[in-house]
């Protein structure tokens, strides 16, 4: 069985559990135009050539993998600086604007992970590019993040592992932006009690 799991999936999973798990357990997708805009912005990223500035070649859509954490995907862009050894500076395009939480910052580090076991090198920054402020973020690749990010890893693959999917995130205003609201229905199923009740009778 291919137990690997999408970097971006990550993204995901830090933002809500559950709709980690209707994505990519339920295969459950409905697109809004959050997520058009975030899909046009990668398709243009992704298209660009690779090139050679200054000393720095700029990669984009640079495939990415990892046997250790069971990790597959897709980086935006990857800067390398000429040297020995040379530096490796993975930056991730966002459709908004940057976030308080460590959403993005967890998918940045998961693509760092990667490179580092790929590429046999040490990653210590990186950057996410913001669609809204047009500007980048210059992104330290902490053991505070390594360690926020190697959990959000783990739990992906326990759900992944149990199929079964989580109950809605208590942060009620994440739902509000969640192209999958319709879906998930989060109000209805915090108020129906039915599926604890049988929770219950099945696993007393």
């Amino acid at each position: 069985m291919d137990d690997f799991i999408a970097i971006s999936a990550l993204q995901h999973l830090a933002f809500c559990p559950r709709q980690f798990a209707l994505i990519h357990v339920e295969q459950a997708w409905e697109e809004n135009r959050f997520t058009a805009e975030g899909r046009i912005l990668h398709e243009r990223v992704d298209s660009g050539l690779a090139e050679q500035r200054r000393g720095t070649r700029f990669e984009r859509g640079v495939m990415l993998e990892s046997q250790r954490h069971r990790l597959r995907g897709k980086m935006d862009l990857l800067e390398i600086e000429s040297g020995d050894p040379p530096r490796y500076f993975p930056v991730e395009y966002k459709r908004g604007k940057p976030k308080v939480e460590d959403w993005d910052r967890i998918q940045l580090c998961a693509q760092a992970l990667c490179l580092e076991e790929m590429r046999q090198c040490s990653i210590t920054e990186g950057a996410l590019w913001y669609w809204e402020t047009r500007r980048r973020e210059n992104i330290a690749i902490t053991p505070a993040l390594r360690e926020a990010t190697i959990i959000a890893i783990s739990e992906a693959h326990l759900i992944l592992n149990s199929g079964k999917t989580p109950h809605p995130t208590a942060n009620t205003k994440r739902c509000r932006a969640c192209s999958l609201i319709n879906i998930c229905e989060p109000e209805t199923f915090r108020k129906d009690g039915s599926r604890k009740y049988m929770e219950g009778i099945f696993n007393p």
